[in-house]
């Protein structure tokens, strides 16, 4: 299932950009659904050995909005970030900061719960804000920033 909901909460295949507007730039862009263009953002940027990882929300792919269970939406968004950080060569060990957007600070608990599953060891620094609405119903939003441990190009 989970398997299931992370190709299609994907929505394609992100495409990793071999030009970049300055030398040592690289991008993780979102993928294109359809007949419809990619959104206007990049999933992720690579500026020297950091990595800047675009807000990501957990979108369940039969309805186009946010998954109807919490659980599944946080890991909906967190499989999202993972599989961005991937296409950087980069796992989540590597994130260093991540702000998390969140409709309901009551779902800190809830959230935290699938969160720590993604981290062995120590955890990046992070901020939980509270946040009146998301796109398309979500009640997460992760951002996030990562850095190049071997400071080895992957892509």
């Amino acid at each position: 299932m989970r398997k299931v909901a992370l190709a299609i909460s994907l929505a394609g295949i992100f495409v990793v950009s071999s030009q970049a507007a300055e030398p040592g730039v690289r991008y993780v862009e979102p993928p294109k659904v359809g007949a419809n263009p990619a959104l206007p953002f990049s999933n992720g940027v690579m500026a020297g050995e950091t990595f800047y990882v675009a807000g990501h929300i957990g979108i369940d792919s039969a309805t186009g909005q946010a998954a109807a269970n919490i659980d599944n939406e946080a890991r909906l968004v967190m499989d999202s970030v993972q599989h961005t950080l991937e296409q950087a060569g980069l796992k989540t060990d590597d994130l260093v900061s991540v702000t998390v957007y969140c409709t309901d600070l009551d779902l800190y608990d809830k959230f935290n719960a699938v969160y720590r599953t993604y981290f062995h060891g120590h955890y990046p620094a992070r901020a939980f804000v509270g946040i009146n609405k998301l796109v398309r119903g979500a009640h997460f939003e992760v951002a996030g920033g990562a850095v190049n441990p071997a400071g080895v190009r992957r892509w």
